[in-house]
């Protein structure tokens, strides 16, 4: 059964901008009490000072690859909220580049944020959900965690790794009776501002995979299609659902052919980032 929003308390990881502040507003929009976390302490402090919350909006800074800091920081949001049934794994980095030209730190901070954060996280907040039966962790993977792409490889590694994470809990929970306790993973492809700035599908793919306008588009696939309705793997554009159909049918000879054809492998060179 689907969590009544209005009575369920979140904790949204990189929660100060892009999906994560998108996400914030409809949670709080649903009446769900919010706690942001990010490193920006400066960014929480604007969006607290910036969104009409009446009371039920928190923030706290936290370095997300700290286990201790989590832990505490866990600790604290559910002091403050009296549980935590939500939790929306969203911190995220990338830095494009072929996979040689990458030094080591690059790779091992992508790796700290966008998984090992979210073993963190999930293990501060998986007890108190398995002990009511009831908690959604909503983690962001991307259109790369079905699919490698040139530019992307450590990122593409990691949100694999969250898909394959998402489903084992997802099947442990089954296992052990708590079918209250719910998991998706969201996928969405290139978005036009923000972390991937710059970086687009070139024509004929574009057509298939245009990029996602904004970061509300993911944000609504959080909350309506996934917590809502209880959509274990939603993505954004649902064309990309195309690409593990086609895997799947095709010989992997002619996999690469069409991927070539769609110009899917040359989405990084424009990449810039957020500016």
């Amino acid at each position: 059964m689907a969590l009544k929003l209005n009575e369920s308390c979140a904790v949204v990881t990189g929660g100060a901008k892009g999906i994560g502040l998108a996400t914030t507003k409809r949670l709080l929009a649903e009446g769900c009490k919010v706690t942001i976390w990010d490193i920006d302490g400066k960014a929480i402090d604007d969006v607290i000072a910036g969104l009409n919350s009446k009371g039920k909006l928190f923030g706290d800074v936290v370095d997300v690859t700290d286990k201790e800091i989590v832990y505490s920081a866990a600790a604290r949001a559910i002091e403050q909220m009296g549980k935590v049934d939500i939790l929306v794994n969203n911190a995220g980095y990338v830095m494009g580049g072929d996979f040689l030209d990458q030094p080591d730190e690059i790779w091992e901070k992508t790796i700290d944020i966008n998984l090992t954060s979210f073993i963190y996280t999930t293990r501060a907040f998986l007890p108190g959900m398995y002990e009511r039966n009831r908690g959604h962790i909503i983690n962001i993977s991307s259109a790369a965690g079905g699919l490698g792409v040139p530019g992307l490889s450590v990122y593409a590694a990691t949100k694999w790794a969250v898909w394959g994470l998402t489903e084992s809990l997802r099947f442990e929970a089954i296992n052990a009776g708590k079918k209250g306790v719910r998991y998706s993973s969201i996928h969405p492809s290139y978005i036009k501002t923000g972390l991937f700035e710059g970086a687009r599908i070139p024509f004929p793919g574009s057509l298939l995979v245009p990029l996602v306008e904004n970061h509300d588009v993911i944000a609504k696939a959080i909350v309506e299609s996934a917590i809502k309705k209880g959509r274990y793997s939603p993505k954004r554009p649902v064309t990309v659902n195309l690409t593990a159909r086609t895997r799947a049918l095709l010989p992997d000879f002619l996999f690469q052919k069409v991927l070539m054809l769609l110009k899917i492998p040359q989405s990084m060179k424009t990449w810039h980032g957020r500016r």
